[in-house]
């Protein structure tokens, strides 16, 4: 999975999330062109990425995401700080398989990647 945040402290809460749940390989990028760079050299079977970054913010990262052909099916976990109508709208249209609030919880992010994968 491929945690991309420009923020340690989330990154390193997803990670202590993701391993509570049975997920230890886990990757990381700052903002989204580093994680493009990632996946084009090691696929991903996620992408969990924050909205607001810079260089690349995820909707940058997911619009590219799903315009390459061999990263265009890579499940999409789009996280931001706020319930935004319109940030939900876009992602959705742009093809994100799910959206967390953060704070995320073990729970939420855990039922998130069992909508998109199965049970775990």
């Amino acid at each position: 999975m491929l945690i991309v945040d420009d923020t340690s402290t989330s990154r390193l809460l997803l990670r202590d999330a993701l391993d509570q749940i049975g997920v230890h390989k886990v990757f990381f990028a700052t903002d989204g062109e580093k994680a493009l760079k990632f996946m084009m050299d090691t696929p991903a079977h996620l992408v969990i990425s924050d909205v607001n970054m810079p260089i690349m913010d995820g909707m940058g990262l997911l619009k590219a995401v799903r315009g390459y052909k061999p990263t265009q099916r890579v499940p999409f976990i789009m996280l931001t700080g706020q319930a935004d109508r319109s940030v939900i709208e876009t992602a959705a249209k742009l093809g994100v398989n799910n959206y967390l609030v953060k704070p995320v919880t073990v729970t939420k992010l855990k039922s998130a990647i069992e909508a998109i994968f199965g049970k775990l």
